[in-house]
Formats: C-alpha cells, structure tokens, sequence
C-alpha cells in the first residue's frame, strides 16, 4: 500500500463524536511506552502526525486519521496509564472500553507488544479480554532494532506459546522497528488486503 494523504480528523473521549463509521477503522493500542505513537508516524511516513513523547501516558484522547481518503487509523490512549491518578485512570478505561465495543465500523485493532519484555500480565488480560468480547486483533512486536535477531526471535517465540496456552490458535502478528521501518509493508499490505476484501464482500 502506498500513503497518498495521512491528516488529522478530530480527538475526543466521547464515541459519539467520532467520524461517522463509513469507513474501515484500525485502531492501535498499548501498554504506556510501547511506541504507539512513533510506530503510526512510521506508517503513514508523517514525522509528528501522531504526537510522540519521552514522557509515557502522552496520548489521552481517541485521536482519528483519514488515510488515503479510504480509512481510519486510531491511536488509543495506552492501558496501564503511567502515572496518572485514580480518577484518570478509571475515565481512560471507561472511554476506551465503549470505543472498542461499540465502534462500529473498528475492523482490526492492533495490539503493540515491547519485543523486550517478557510476557506482561496486563497485556495477555487485555487480549483475552477482546477475545472474550470477539473483538478482532492482531499483535504487533515494537522496538525489534532494540534487540539482536537471535534474541528477538526467542522473545517472540516465548510470547506466542504464551498465547498457546489460552487461544487455540495464535493472532496474527507482526515484528516492528520505527526506527528502521521493520514491518511497515507487512502492516500496510494486511490493511490493504482487509480493505479489499471488505470491498468485495
């Protein structure tokens, strides 16, 4: 897929106010620090679209993205919320959970996993959870430059029979680097394949 266009739509915590659900959404999520933001900026090819930080928790908001005129891209707040209060926390997850179950038109939500780390409870609850609720999603392994290829594939291999042990079958997923765009046509040709086949049906 080639990136034509990539602008910003709106940002809100309220699903009634997102665009109107005529188009295919995939929507990106994380635990804070994954590199949610770097990685969409990546996609797209638009240094600064999505707002990057070196301060965890930085988005807030459900942020949407036309892309190509023909879909959505969504960067979601990041569960786990670093530092924030109670209160915070408990609004973050009300409006997140609503978009995720309620947003129509939200075909793939891709789930950022840090190839660094070991298997996170809060990450492997959190895909459970969308399993339990049917929600469609694939995983999607950031920072792999951070890491030798040896070592990387160990820690994706640990991951997926993880996974084993509570789904059947393991998701699709993905090896990512935003700093040498590792994965980029992979990502790009899964949502483009979705987005035809959605065309054709």
């Amino acid at each position: 897929m080639h990136i034509n266009s990539a602008d910003f739509l709106c940002s809100n915590t309220d699903i009634t106010k997102c665009p109107p659900a005529n188009k295919p959404e995939y929507a990106f999520i994380g635990r804070s620090n994954v590199g949610k933001s770097s990685l969409i900026n990546m996609l797209v090819q638009r240094k600064g679209l999505a707002k990057t930080s070196g301060r965890p928790g930085k988005t807030q908001l459900i942020n949407h993205f036309l892309v190509n005129e023909e879909w959505y891209l969504t960067d979601l707040p990041g569960y786990g919320f670093a530092k924030v209060s109670k209160g915070a926390r408990e609004t973050f997850t009300k409006f997140i959970n609503d978009y995720i179950l309620e947003r129509t038109n939200l075909v793939n939500l891709f789930v950022l996993i840090d190839c660094r780390l070991e298997p996170q409870k809060i990450d492997l609850d959190f895909m459970n959870w969308l399993g339990d609720c049917g929600i469609a999603f694939s995983m999607v392994f950031t920072k792999a430059d951070k890491l030798g290829k040896q070592k990387l594939k160990d820690n994706v291999s640990a991951y997926m029979n993880k996974m084993l042990q509570f789904w059947a079958e393991a998701p699709v997923y993905f090896i990512s680097s935003a700093e040498d765009t590792t994965g980029r046509d992979d990502i790009l040709n899964y949502i483009e394949t979705i987005n035809n086949n959605l065309k054709e049906s």
